[in-house]
């Protein structure tokens, strides 16, 4: 049976407000799982029933991409595994700050029906109105509602069965710096190499690395190269490649050779070791917590959860 490669335990055992663990003003980027209920291989092929619910990671993916498109948020990277899936968004502020009331109103309408009252309230309440549907067209938990809600009554209408299908709330880990992004994606990406459902990126069903490899990433958030009018990531799209493939090779035992062969050179600007860049993206999940970063980011967040200790900082 397909073993989790995530430390969900870690992610959250003591609940906290979701206004306090996701703040763009702390960071605009985000690490978010979530998990089928009862981990059940709702999203996959069940071993030992034999059910094969595969084509439900394909909802996922294309639920993903079309939220990325009405949402304010970019998708930096994703995988879809066959009991949960991890996103990697960017909150973009500025975009979120810069629509017109107008094109609030058309992107809210993609996702629900206009109320029928909307038309007859005065200028004031409308703009109220509009006002907290910008907000929530930003809002990292309302991505994920709207990614979880529809795709849970589309499965349990195929199954003929109420009930949830999703486990609790989302778990979500901030990343505090851009080398943590880039860490972060990178686990992301080669999520389905680490639990031996692919041998390499380029095959790696329903993950963004594929997508990007293919050149099927127009919903993807663009790489520095590619866009020069609105926000990217801190990387080139070959130099991620390279990045994501040598990383992969050393999760391989008939490709991995010694781990100083064919560095990427963002290794080294990142000024991060080769065997520390592997082994962080190995244990990611395990070594961090609520958020992961550099010693002095993850003491401010720590600070800014109003905790005395986070998972990631030596005590």
């Amino acid at each position: 049976m397909l073993q989790c490669h995530c430390s969900y335990g870690l992610l959250g055992s003591v609940t906290l407000p979701r206004k306090i663990l996701i703040n763009p003003q702390q960071t605009p980027y985000y690490h978010c799982v979530n998990r089928c209920v009862r981990r059940a291989f709702l999203c996959g092929k069940d071993t030992l029933t034999g059910y094969d619910f595969d084509h439900r990671r394909s909802w996922i993916e294309a639920r993903l991409k079309e939220l990325a498109g009405i949402f304010a948020i970019d998708l930096c990277a994703y995988a879809v595994m066959s009991n949960h899936y991890h996103v990697v968004l960017h909150v973009n502020t500025e975009e979120q700050a810069n629509w017109s009331d107008k094109e609030v109103v058309d992107r809210w309408t993609r996702l629900y029906r206009l109320p029928e009252w909307f038309d007859r309230i005065d200028s004031v309440r409308r703009s109220e109105r509009i006002d907290l549907w910008r907000d929530r067209l930003g809002n990292v938990s309302w991505f994920m509602r709207n990614v979880n809600e529809p795709l849970a009554r589309q499965a349990n209408n195929e199954d003929g069965c109420k009930g949830r299908f999703w486990e609790g709330r989302f778990r979500s880990q901030a990343l505090l710096d851009d080398t943590s992004l880039l860490k972060c994606m990178a686990y992301v990406d080669l999520n389905p190499i680490r639990a031996k459902m692919a041998a390499t990126p380029e095959v790696s069903l329903h993950t963004s690395i594929k997508a990007r490899i293919e050149g099927n990433d127009s919903a993807l958030a663009p790489t520095s190269d590619t866009s020069q009018t609105r926000y990217s990531l801190p990387i080139e799209k070959l130099e991620y490649l390279s990045l994501v493939d040598w990383t992969g090779r050393q999760f391989r035992e008939d490709k991995r050779g010694k781990i100083d062969a064919g560095i990427p050179p963002i290794i080294e600007r990142l000024q991060t070791h080769p065997a520390g860049w592997y082994e962080e993206v190995r244990n990611l999940t395990r070594k961090y917590f609520r958020a992961i970063g550099s010693v002095t980011s993850l003491t401010a967040f720590r600070d800014h959860l109003g905790q005395q200790r986070l998972k990631g900082l030596s005590t």
